[in-house]
């Protein structure tokens, strides 16, 4: 790393209409290609990535849709959200670890119903 970069965490989640492998991983997918996009990250610079789900979601790893984005060789986790009464269901969560530029700006990135976890960040919609 050199001194005119750091290390940088993002977040970002989506929703998923309902428990099936297939939507799990196009929905995550969906999520991680715009996270990548709004952050201009490749797989080269990211340090690992952290994936929850409510539990609801369970037909799948979320993962598996950051394995099919070429993020093969970047340490990914699964894990299940604490599941709060009232919480939201079916969504799935990222926090991403990456090296970037002092002076970047994580742009953190909610996209479907998962949009209302965070509407204080006008720029994560």
């Amino acid at each position: 790393m050199s001194q005119d970069q750091r290390l940088w965490a993002v977040r970002g989640a989506t929703s998923i209409g309902r428990n099936d492998a297939n939507l799990v991983v196009s929905g995550t997918e969906e999520l991680m290609r715009e996270l990548l996009s709004r952050n201009d990250l490749e797989a080269e610079r990211i340090v690992s990535c952290i994936f929850t789900s409510t539990h609801d979601l369970n037909a799948e790893f979320p993962a598996v849709a950051a394995r099919n984005l070429g993020l093969d060789k970047v340490p990914l986790l699964c894990g299940q959200e604490i599941d709060v009464p009232g919480s939201m269901r079916g969504v799935v969560r990222v926090l991403v670890h990456y090296y970037g530029a002092t002076d970047h700006t994580p742009v953190h990135t909610y996209i479907g119903e998962a949009q209302k976890l965070r509407s204080d960040l006008d720029a994560a919609q």
